[in-house]
């Protein structure tokens, strides 16, 4: 099992490595409510906790904003979590996860999230490197249940 899951980690760092800014994105081979419930089912069969969806375009819509679908979806393991908040408070800006599902110009979805390494950067945290390797594992997993296969 442990093949498999470096089998599909090695996959999505090359299919989608993280841009300089640390955001990490991937398009999705489902639609807005279908990219949001296989996630969410993912989170769920993990064991996960899952905190909230905040539905971005409505609340823009309920300002007299026009925004394509967006979604952020906040989960997380608060004992994984939790560890990079005791490394440095400030890490409490990045956890729990945030993981979101929008909708570009073309239609396409698509998933972004934050690279953990980018946020040990971040943060200055040299002491959790197997718990960030963990949150990157998980973060693969659950965006490969959504994501669209490269055309060879």
């Amino acid at each position: 099992m442990r093949t498999v899951s470096l089998a599909l980690l090695a996959f999505t760092v090359a299919a989608a490595a993280p841009a300089d800014d640390g955001v990490v994105k991937a398009r999705s081979a489902y639609s807005m409510t279908e990219t949001i419930d296989r996630i969410r089912q993912d989170v769920a069969g993990k064991g996960i906790t899952f905190f909230s969806a905040i539905d971005q375009s409505k609340l823009a819509a309920d300002a007299g904003i026009a925004l394509r679908p967006s979604t952020l979806l906040i989960f997380g393991n608060p004992a994984l979590g939790a560890q990079f908040v005791t490394s440095n408070p400030t890490a409490g800006l990045d956890w729990p996860v945030r993981l979101l599902v929008y909708q570009d110009a073309n239609g396409a979805v698509w998933t972004a999230y934050t690279d953990f390494s980018w946020i040990a950067r971040r943060h200055h945290i040299e002491d959790r490197q197997v718990a960030f390797g963990k949150a990157t594992e998980v973060i693969a997993s659950i965006t490969s249940t959504v994501r669209a296969r490269s055309p060879r």
